[in-house]
């Protein structure tokens, strides 16, 4: 019985890896579309049937890789069993997408490089970084954290901080160094809250 062969992917599935590896490489605006048109092997209408513009496969791009890394650093979190691990897990994230041999900085910030004000670059970044921005506050909060949005600005300047030097120094070990400072930035953060509620009396 002979076996049947794996679906090929669709033009949008082969549009978007197109995109994914020649806006992340060389730029979003870099790029041509006819280029991106000839690596994914579609017609030129498949693109503007399915997107309608280049503007907005930029944009579907940028929200698979939203995606994409909400996906690791959610299953990254949920590895960690306690509040302290979790928040901190999110640096672990970052330690193994680091690691990875095409890694050439955040795609976000690759792209808002090249963005005007206002355009679908900066709102899909702009999109990104409040998730990110969120889920520490969000963690921060469960972990015990008096001040969690305060907390949270910190932590995304160290994750903004590590992605960055990762890149440019060419230094994959920068996660583990903000995962370090992000550690002494939590403690210092819950033990604001511990002498009022240690000195209270019954």
């Amino acid at each position: 019985m002979a076996v049947k062969n794996a679906a090929r992917p669709s033009a949008r599935e082969r549009l978007l890896a197109a995109a994914n590896e020649l806006f992340y490489e060389e730029g979003v605006h870099t790029v041509g579309i006819d280029r991106v048109i000839e690596h994914a092997g579609v017609a030129k209408g498949s693109l503007y049937n399915t997107f309608g513009s280049k503007d907005e496969l930029i944009r579907a791009y940028l929200e698979t890789r939203h995606a994409n890394m909400a996906r690791r650093i959610t299953q990254a979190v949920e590895r960690c069993d306690t509040p302290r691990e979790r928040l901190l897990g999110v640096f672990e994230a970052q330690r193994d997408l680091f690691a990875e041999p095409g890694y050439r900085g955040c795609a976000f910030a690759r792209a808002s490089a090249e963005s005007h004000p206002g355009d679908l670059v900066e709102q899909a970044t702009e999109d990104y970084r409040a998730w990110v921005r969120s889920l520490f506050t969000r963690l921060a909060g469960e972990a015990g954290v008096p001040d969690a949005p305060g907390l949270a600005r910190q932590l995304h300047l160290l994750y903004d901080g590590s992605g960055l030097s990762a890149r440019m120094d060419h230094d994959p070990a920068a996660a583990a160094a903000a995962r370090d400072a992000a550690a002494t930035l939590l403690d210092a953060a819950l033990a604001t809250g511990r002498p009022h509620a240690e000195g209270a009396t019954a």
